[in-house]
C-alpha cells in the first residue's frame, strides 16, 4: 500500500484513513490551478475509508465549497434518497469529485483543470480499493471509462476496468431539472444493489469462484 502513490509520500503501514487525511492535506494547500483563488474551501471528499462503493462526482457547487463536504446540498439529498435504493447510505460508501475545488458559477470543469486534479483523485481509489466505481454524470463517466460517449448510453451498466467495476449514472443533480432522471436514477441504483447483494452472496459462499480464486 504504500507505493504507487502520485500525490503523497505514504508512511509504512498507514492506514487507509491516514492515507486520505495525508491526500486531503495535499488537497487543502493545492494550487496547482486557478481553481484555488476563488475557492472558500477545498472539498476533497468523504466517507467511509474502507468503502465497497465509491462515487464520483463531477465537481463541488456553492454549499460543498461553503461546508467543505461533498453533495450537501440539494443533489445531496437526491443522493441520499437512491442510495437507499441499492440499500446503502452515506456511511457505507466514499464520496469525492473530480475537481476538488469548486468552478466559478458551476461552470463545466476545463480539460486543465481535470488533469492538474485527478491525481489526487487516482490515489483515493488507489488507498481505498473499492469494488465499485459509480461514476455520476458525463465528467466522471468519461475521465474514468477514458471515452467520449455520453452518460445517457453508458448508465445502467457494469463494466470491468481493472481490479474495479465501473457502474455509471446520471448525476443526481439530473433529477431536479429532470424528472424523468428521477425513475431512472432509482432503477439503475437498484441495479447497484443487486449487484452487491451478488457479489456478497459469492464470496459467503466456499464453493462460488470467487471465494476459491
Amino acid at each position: 500500500m504504500s507505493a504507487g502513490f502520485a500525490t503523497i509520500v505514504a508512511p509504512e503501514k498507514a492506514t487507509v484513513s491516514e492515507l486520505l487525511d495525508l491526500i486531503a492535506q495535499q488537497v487543502a494547500g493545492c494550487k496547482r490551478c486557478g481553481l484555488c483563488a476563488g475557492r472558500t474551501n477545498t472539498v476533497p471528499g468523504s466517507g467511509n475509508p474502507h468503502a465497497r462503493v465509491m462515487l464520483i462526482g463531477e465537481a463541488p457547487g456553492k454549499n460543498e465549497d461553503l461546508k467543505g463536504q461533498p453533495f450537501v446540498g440539494a443533489a445531496g439529498k437526491n443522493l441520499g434518497e437512491f442510495l437507499s435504493f441499492a440499500g446503502l447510505n452515506r456511511d457505507d460508501v466514499f464520496i469525492a469529485n473530480i475537481l476538488k475545488c469548486r468552478p466559478p458559477s458551476n461552470r463545466n470543469p476545463q480539460p486543465e483543470e481535470i488533469e492538474l486534479c485527478t491525481p489526487y483523485l487516482r490515489d483515493q481509489v488507489r488507498a481505498i480499493s473499492p469494488q465499485y466505481l459509480v461514476t455520476m454524470g458525463n465528467f466522471a463517466t468519461q475521465f474514468i471509462l477514458k471515452t467520449q460517449k455520453g452518460i445517457t448510453s453508458l448508465r445502467g451498466t457494469p463494466i470491468s476496468v481493472g481490479k474495479f467495476t465501473v457502474f455509471p449514472v446520471f448525476h443526481p443533480a439530473a433529477a431536479i431539472y429532470d424528472r424523468s432522471k428521477r425513475a431512472v436514477l432509482e432503477q439503475d441504483f437498484t441495479r447497484l444493489g443487486v449487484l452487491l447483494s451478488t457479489v456478497s452472496s459469492d464470496e459467503s459462499d466456499p464453493s462460488s469462484g470467487a471465494a476459491n480464486s
